[in-house]
């Protein structure tokens, strides 16, 4: 699958702006909002995510069609990451460890920032590090002929 890289800075501006909040607020519920759409672009898929929903609904009918399209495998990968990071940051402030909060709240905010504002993705290129260190079709074992 194939995906607007525009769409993905979109998601993440709206992103930075739901972490700056819970950063001032300490909301644990809009936190745990957050990683129900980072749930859902890692685990159901990024046409199926909120803020990818309304930016096709909204911004590219208006700006056309995008000069080229991304793999979606990447951007999966980073909504993953930001669900982890966004669920350690729920845990902490439920449990009352709020520096835990605070902190995955603002590694994932930075990393939202870094794609909002520069194209940056920073969970993308963990992911293709990863691929290129460890191969698709790996296999340690020899195979009888």
């Amino acid at each position: 699958m194939q995906v607007d890289p525009r769409g993905q800075r979109v998601s993440a501006g709206i992103t930075t702006a739901v972490l700056v909040v819970v950063l001032i607020t300490g909301s644990w519920e809009l936190l745990a909002a957050q990683a129900v759409v980072f749930a859902v672009g890692a685990l159901i898929g990024l046409r199926y995510a909120p803020y990818g929903l309304i930016y096709q609904a909204l911004i590219r009918p208006r700006i056309g069609p995008p000069r080229q399209l991304e793999d979606a495998a990447p951007p999966r990968f980073a909504q993953g990451v930001g669900l982890v990071f966004a669920l350690v940051g729920v845990v902490g402030y439920v449990v009352g460890i709020e520096w835990l909060g605070i902190v995955a709240t603002a590694l994932a905010l930075g990393a939202a920032f870094l794609n909002a504002a520069f194209g940056f993705c920073l969970g993308c290129e963990m992911y293709l590090l990863i691929r290129r260190v460890i191969p698709k079709n790996r296999s340690d074992r020899e195979v009888p002929a």
